[in-house]
């Protein structure tokens, strides 16, 4: 996760926005002659410049991983920061936070907040 958010303050920093930050897109990479890992954001196709004033409005992303504000089309690159969210969330319990038996239905219980929390 300390990568990730890593690399999430590199591309913010440069005013890039990823826009579809999920395990898919998260490659792992052994370094060589160490017992380390290093990991690679890929995918950028839906990534984005952006200013700090700049307000986005293109709904973009992966149901389980895509913040309320872009459903609502009224967002700005925090919405990566909610997708690194989901995706500690999934690490730590196994299983997504927002649940449906389809993208709609996931993307209501996002917009509702409504999330799924086992103990």
């Amino acid at each position: 996760m300390r990568q990730l958010l890593s690399t999430m303050v590199y591309c913010h920093k440069r005013k890039i926005v990823h826009r579809d930050l999920k395990p898919e897109n998260i490659l792992i990479e052994k370094v060589k002659n160490k017992s380390k890992i290093s990991i690679k954001v890929i995918d950028f196709g839906t990534a984005k410049a952006f200013t700090s004033c700049t307000v986005l409005k293109q709904t973009i992303g992966t149901a389980y991983y895509i913040a309320p504000e872009v459903l609502d089309g009224n967002y700005t690159n925090k919405c990566d920061i909610w997708s690194c969210g989901v995706i500690m969330y999934i690490l730590l319990s196994g299983y997504p936070p927002f649940n449906g038996r389809n993208d709609n239905e996931i993307m209501n219980s996002v917009r509702k907040l409504k999330f799924d929390y086992k103990c």
